[in-house]
């Protein structure tokens, strides 16, 4: 007799949702062991195992090890179970909403912290490894240069505001924001320093409001924004 057509769609339901659980638990026991021991120091049966799963299932569910390194990295950055391109991002539709150029650089400092929480420890994994591994010194460098491009589209944006200081170009704007929004930076301050990752934030945007825009607190003297201190 045939299966009726409810019982088929789930079941299938059913597979999905534990597919979905499957790779949750992969990639969080992937996430302990690279921030543990490292990239050379953790294998795929190592994270099978802590995920309580069989290595078939891994290269399965994600792929290599180098696979699961690149979905840990990009799913810290768009904060979502899939990698998600920039212009889907929820934080780049509220710049892009942003009325004004000092709304746009809280927006996104806001989100840069927000971020760097997740990213900074695989972050120090992917510079510690870069040396060894081709594979993350490849994925290290189309990052940089994907952030790079990112960060020249962002400064548009804000220059198409008019409310940037008049010396100051696109792309040298880009090149300070791609410096100063890195989770290298954010490691050091947070992770080292001991800061609050609010505070963090907090001056991250104060800094960007003073160093490009024209007047850099609303209507004030330079330097008059909150320190966040």
């Amino acid at each position: 007799m045939t299966e009726p057509v409810k019982t088929r769609l789930y079941r299938s339901a059913l597979r999905d949702e534990q597919a979905r659980r499957t790779r949750r638990a992969i990639l969080s026991a992937a996430r302990r062991l690279f921030v543990a021991r490292g990239y050379a120091g953790t294998t795929v049966a190592a994270v099978a195992a802590e995920a309580g799963v069989a290595v078939d299932t891994v290269y399965a569910s994600i792929g290599p090890k180098a696979a699961l390194f690149r979905l840990l990295y990009e799913t810290a950055i768009s904060g979502t179970e899939e990698a998600l391109p920039p212009e889907e991002r929820a934080y780049v539709h509220r710049i892009r909403a942003a009325a004004t150029a000092r709304e746009k650089l809280e927006v996104y400092a806001a989100a840069v912290a927000e971020i760097a929480e997740r990213l900074a420890p695989l972050d120090v994994v992917l510079r510690d490894a870069a040396a060894g591994a081709p594979e993350l010194a490849m994925l290290r460098a189309e990052i940089g240069a994907r952030r790079a491009r990112n960060m020249r589209r962002f400064a548009a944006d804000l220059a198409a505001t008019g409310e940037l200081r008049p010396d100051l170009g696109v792309d040298e704007l880009a090149d300070v924001v791609w410096a100063t929004n890195s989770a290298e930076l954010h490691a050091q301050l947070v992770g080292e320093r001991g800061w609050p990752p609010d505070r963090f934030g907090r001056w991250l945007a104060d800094t960007w409001c003073r160093l490009f825009l024209a007047v850099p607190a609303g209507g004030g003297e330079p330097g008059s924004g909150p320190s966040g201190r």
